[in-house]
């Protein structure tokens, strides 16, 4: 039998006449790092929700580590990040993380050696500053955004679910967030997070499902998804000031489908039938130089934009998920 931390069956929600999720089926390993990946209104927050059972589900089943997940202490083996932060703002940082310790039950002298590793290990206390002193609305975002990670992990849970964790986080930030996940692997943890950022996913994700409008597009193993894409992207920088010249051959949609911009770089999907000998034949001819020519698999973030496209992705950029 296969080993989920996760088991979701034909699950759906409704309300009144949106459909926030629509029979959907997905199986996240234990011990993985699993993107559940979207839009924003695409249905992800609704699916974090029933898993933790804040929300019932109309239709379906839901299972943890084996157990259905309305089992009595299914969900202590849960540390969840929630999208919409909220901290007491006028309570001490640590008064604030002891108290999230006890509602789990962890022991008071635990506790507290494990609020100091985390206060030290995301640098809230160096020998020049001890933040844990502090009152909640006197951190930064970034800081405040660090204290409710700590509180999400103190009780050591099995599963860990992060909504948009990467939401208003500076890139050192971000990096420890990201070293911290790979290390909760490590000890056989498993790791759920939601993002809309393709790029976070792609690094850091054994497996990821796309979900869209409350349909799943895809899911599987992100080797798996980026090789059934085919290779089909080419990776084209001629230099800024030749762009011009090869204006003509991105226009041609014969031989190309579709162009993303990347600044330094065009990241191109050939046409289907088109040859990418041909593509650098024609670039050639123009006389501009070529730094890189690369054919490669498509990125996540390429995937994402052909499954659900432009205009999905736009229709989603507001309101819950």
């Amino acid at each position: 039998m296969p080993d989920y931390a996760i088991d979701i069956r034909n699950v759906g929600k409704r309300y009144a006449a949106h459909v926030a999720v629509r029979d959907l089926s997905l199986q996240v390993p234990r011990g993985s790092v699993y993107g559940l990946l979207g839009p924003n209104g695409a249905g992800k927050t609704t699916t974090i929700r029933m898993i933790l059972n804040i929300i019932v589900p109309d239709t379906g089943t839901i299972s943890l580590f084996g157990q259905p997940h309305l089992t009595s202490g299914a969900t202590d083996r849960i540390g969840y990040l929630p999208e919409e932060r909220g901290l007491y703002k006028k309570m001490q940082v640590r008064r604030v993380l002891r108290f999230l310790a006890e509602l789990k039950g962890v022991p008071g002298k635990v506790a507290e050696q494990r609020i100091e590793e985390w206060l030290e290990r995301f640098q809230l206390k160096t020998p020049e500053k001890d933040w844990g002193l502090a009152k909640i609305d006197e951190l930064s975002r970034g800081m405040q955004q660090k204290v409710q990670f700590i509180g999400t992990l103190l009780h050591d849970p099995d599963l860990v679910i992060l909504d948009e964790p990467f939401s208003g986080l500076d890139p050192i930030n971000a990096q420890a967030l990201k070293d911290t996940i790979v290390e909760l692997k490590a000890r056989g943890k498993t790791v759920i997070f939601s993002t809309h950022l393709m790029d976070n996913a792609e690094r850091l994700c054994d497996a990821v499902c796309i979900i869209a409008h409350g349909d799943k597009v895809l899911d599987g193993m992100v080797s798996d998804v980026k090789a059934s894409a085919g290779t089909r992207t080419v990776a084209l920088d001629v230099g800024g000031e030749h762009r011009a010249s090869i204006a003509a051959i991105l226009a041609d949609r014969a031989l190309v489908g579709r162009v993303d911009d990347q600044n330094r770089f065009y990241e191109i999907e050939l046409a289907a039938g088109a040859d990418p000998q041909q593509l650098l034949r024609r670039v050639y001819e123009t006389g501009a130089p070529i730094h890189r020519f690369e054919l490669m698999q498509p990125s996540l973030h390429q995937i994402f934009l052909e499954k659900v496209g432009a205009t999905g992705v736009e229709e989603g950029m507001s309101g819950q998920g």
